[in-house]
């Protein structure tokens, strides 16, 4: 029964304490990301398809404002949705008034004409929810599975498979997570050093890439303090320092060579660089 009247303003009657905000935190936090991340997807996809350009901020903002004045009248939640979007953009809607119109209509519904969709047999409703789901899949992307590399192709089925178990939420966030890893691996991989031996009898070690966690090792692993000359030079010209373990890095291969009794020489850094070494106060001239 879907039958309703014209909302009315009411605060919800529960105890303003900080056990009630222990309770509702988790699940207002879930469902607020939930909404979000779909809001951003669906805005995305009508970029995509209308070819124009969105405004994330001001949708995150207008989506956010908007739940908080529905909540203060009894309302549920809501956000963007990419089935009624796509559903939408394939039947032609692509200005503002057949959003509007869509509200408008499911207004009426709810007020007047619910008896008529009480009517539809739950077998056609299933039977739309079907094509909903056949328009919404990116059916494009199993066409180049065999065409992108397997770590994006492991990304695509994880989320997939996680968003069928769980939520969408909880699927980006993995998903995120195993891209994150995945590039701080192909970072990691990309680092090399070309090395060579100067005039005066001393090494130039010219390292190429990006220094963080991931990559430190790689990056200590290319020096020899045991074996190399007296007098040792880096050569940052084309080396990034990207976090604090870039820093300790640094500072462990210095530690190194003043064991072995010899002095390297740290040179061409960046701006960014020399910032991030004058705050952790590591001299490196």
């Amino acid at each position: 029964h879907i039958a309703g009247g014209l909302p009315t303003f009411a605060l919800p009657q529960i105890p303003w304490t900080l056990e009630t905000l222990h309770i509702i935190a988790p699940y207002a936090i879930l469902m607020a990301m939930v909404g979000l991340l779909e809001t951003l997807l669906t805005l995305n996809l009508t970029d995509e398809i209308t070819e124009t350009r969105g405004y994330p901020d001001r949708e995150s903002v207008a989506l956010g404002a908007a739940n908080m004045v529905s909540g203060l009248f009894g309302g549920m939640g809501g956000c963007a949705m990419i089935g009624q979007t796509v559903i939408n953009l394939s039947s032609g809607g692509r200005g503002r008034f057949s959003g509007v119109f869509a509200g408008v209509m499911i207004l009426l519904f709810i007020l007047f004409l619910s008896p008529l969709i009480e009517r539809i047999p739950l077998a056609a409703l299933v039977g739309v929810m079907f094509v909903v789901s056949q328009q919404t899949f990116a059916w494009a992307s199993l066409r180049v599975i065999n065409k992108v590399p397997l770590n994006d192709v492991l990304v695509i089925m994880a989320v997939t498979v996680i968003t069928v178990f769980t939520d969408l939420a909880t699927a980006v966030l993995c998903g995120i997570v195993i891209a994150a890893l995945n590039f701080a691996w192909q970072q990691a991989r990309e680092l090399y050093a070309d090395e060579h031996m100067e005039a005066d009898g001393s090494k130039l070690y010219r390292v190429h890439g990006t220094l963080f966690f991931a990559s430190t090792t790689p990056f200590l692993n290319r020096f020899d303090p045991a074996n190399d000359p007296a007098q040792v030079t880096l050569d940052c010209r084309h080396l990034s320092f990207v976090d604090y373990s870039a820093i300790a890095a640094l500072m462990t291969l210095r530690e190194r060579y003043t064991k072995a009794g010899k002095h390297l020489r740290v040179l061409h850094l960046s701006e960014r660089c020399r910032k991030l070494l004058k705050r952790a106060r590591v001299q490196h001239d």
